[in-house]
C-alpha cells in the first residue's frame, strides 16, 4: 500500500513540476493590397510606371508583432518582376531601414503568376503603427497590386523623403505579416473603390476599413485586425479592371489574409449599366443574390463568418438610371431579411443616404455622387456594430 502511495506521490509531483509547454509563436496578416492586372494608365508614349526610381510605401499594420515578412507579388504580371534594395523601417522611427531578402538575395525576381515571401525580418511593431518600405526599380516595371499612396524618386535613393509628393498608383507589395505571440480575429473588407478609399484623401488612412480597424483597437486592444481588399472598378460576378470578388475570393480571403470574417461590399459595378453609346443593362437582383449565396457558401465551408453591406445610394452619378437603382433597393431589402445565408448585415446604406432623396447621397459627404469623402468613410465604419464582430469590450 505504502508503495502505491509513493508511487502517486511521485506522479503528481513530476504532474506538477513538469515544464509547461509555450504556445509557437503564429504568423498573421497585418496589411493587404490586392493583386491587380496593370490598369495601363497613362499613354504609349508616358505609361505609369516606374523606371530607375526609388519608391517608398507607407503601410500601417493592423497588428502587433515582433518580426515581419512582405509579400511581393507578380501573380497578375505579365512580366517578370525585378526590385533591389527593399527596405523596412518604422514610419517616424529614427532606426536605420533595415534590408529585406528572399532567401538571402537583396537582388528580387518575381516570375510571371508568382508572389514570394521575404525572409523574416526582426522589427518590433505596435498596432496601429506605420512602417515605410523602400525599394528601387532599375528598369521599367509596370507593378500588378491594387492602387495605394506611395513617394517616388528619380535615381536609387537611401530615403524618399516626406516632402516627395503623394501619388496614387499600383505597387508590388500585397501583403505584410508579423508574428506575435497569440492570434487576433481577422477581419477582411471586400469590395470595390468605396472600400478601397478611392477618394479618402491621401495619406489620411480615412478609408472605412482603416477606420473600423481604429475602433476595434480602440474598443478590444489587440484582439481584431482589419485587412483592407477592396479594389477600385471590382466586381461581385464579372471582371472588369480587376477580378471579381467570386474569382479572388480564395487568394484575397482564404490563402492570404487567412480570414475569420468577412465584410463583403460589392455589387455596385454589377449593376450599373454599361456607360457606352449603347449601354447594356447591368446585373439584375437575381443574378446578384445568387452571387452574394454563393460567397457566404463558400466562407461558410472554410469557417469563416460572413457580414454583408447594404449597397449605397448614386443617385445623380455617371451611368445612374432608374433600373439599376430598383435593382439596388431589391438587394438591399433582400439583405436585411432573414434567410440571406450571411451571418450579419451592415447596413451602409441607411448610414449614408440624404433623408429628402434616398437614391442619392448628401452633398456635403460626396464629390462625384457615387464615391464617399472622409466624412462619409467615417460615417460608413462607425455604422458597424462591434458586437456584432466579437468586441463587446476589453478583457
Amino acid at each position: 500500500m505504502q508503495r502505491w502511495i509513493t508511487l502517486l506521490s511521485l506522479a503528481i509531483g513530476s504532474a506538477v513540476t513538469a515544464p509547461v509547454a509555450l504556445a509557437a509563436p503564429v504568423w498573421v496578416t497585418a496589411w493587404t493590397a490586392s493583386p491587380a492586372p496593370d490598369r495601363k494608365d497613362g499613354s504609349a508614349d508616358a505609361p505609369v510606371q516606374f523606371a530607375a526610381q526609388t519608391v517608398r510605401q507607407d503601410m500601417r499594420l493592423g497588428s502587433k508583432g515582433d518580426a515581419l515578412r512582405l509579400r511581393i507579388s507578380n501573380e497578375l504580371g505579365t512580366t517578370p518582376l525585378h526590385v533591389e534594395e527593399v527596405r523596412v523601417r518604422l514610419k517616424d522611427g529614427k532606426a536605420a531601414a533595415l534590408p529585406v531578402t528572399v532567401d538571402g538575395r537583396t537582388s528580387i525576381d518575381v516570375p510571371v503568376g508568382a508572389a514570394l515571401l521575404s525572409d523574416a525580418l526582426p522589427l518590433q511593431v505596435a498596432a496601429l503603427q506605420e512602417i515605410s518600405v523602400i525599394a528601387y526599380f532599375p528598369q521599367p516595371t509596370r507593378p500588378a497590386v491594387r492602387r495605394t499612396v506611395v513617394r517616388v524618386a528619380d535615381g536609387k535613393q537611401d530615403a524618399v523623403a516626406d516632402s516627395v509628393r503623394v501619388g496614387y498608383q499600383q505597387n508590388v507589395f500585397s501583403a505584410v505579416l508579423v508574428q506575435r505571440a497569440d492570434r487576433p480575429q481577422v477581419i477582411v473588407a471586400l469590395g470595390d473603390s468605396i472600400t478601397e478609399g478611392a477618394t479618402a484623401s491621401r495619406g489620411s488612412l480615412n478609408q472605412w476599413p482603416e477606420r473600423l480597424g481604429l475602433r476595434l483597437q480602440q474598443a478590444c486592444p489587440d484582439r481584431f485586425v482589419v485587412l483592407n481588399q477592396g479594389i477600385s472598378g471590382n466586381k461581385l460576378l464579372d471582371h472588369g479592371r480587376s477580378h471579381s470578388a467570386l474569382s479572388r475570393l480564395d487568394r484575397d480571403v482564404i490563402a492570404v489574409a487567412d480570414a475569420d470574417q468577412v465584410i463583403l461590399f460589392e455589387g455596385i459595378n454589377d449593376i450599373r449599366h454599361g456607360g457606352s453609346a449603347q449601354p447594356l443593362p447591368g446585373r439584375s437582383a437575381a443574378d446578384m443574390l445568387l452571387g452574394y449565396r454563393q460567397v457566404a457558401a463558400r466562407l461558410h465551408a472554410h469557417g469563416i463568418r460572413a457580414h454583408l453591406g447594404t449597397l449605397t445610394p448614386f443617385g445623380d452619378s455617371e451611368r445612374y438610371e432608374p433600373v439599376s437603382a430598383a435593382t439596388r433597393t431589391a438587394i438591399n431589402q433582400w439583405a436585411r431579411g432573414k434567410d440571406t445565408g450571411f451571418d450579419g448585415v451592415v447596413d451602409f446604406d441607411a448610414a449614408l443616404r440624404d433623408p429628402k432623396q434616398p437614391e442619392s447621397l448628401p452633398a456635403n459627404i460626396t464629390r462625384d455622387h457615387l464615391h464617399p469623402n472622409d466624412e462619409g468613410y467615417r460615417r460608413m465604419a462607425d455604422s458597424i456594430d462591434l458586437a456584432m464582430l466579437g468586441c463587446t469590450g476589453p478583457r
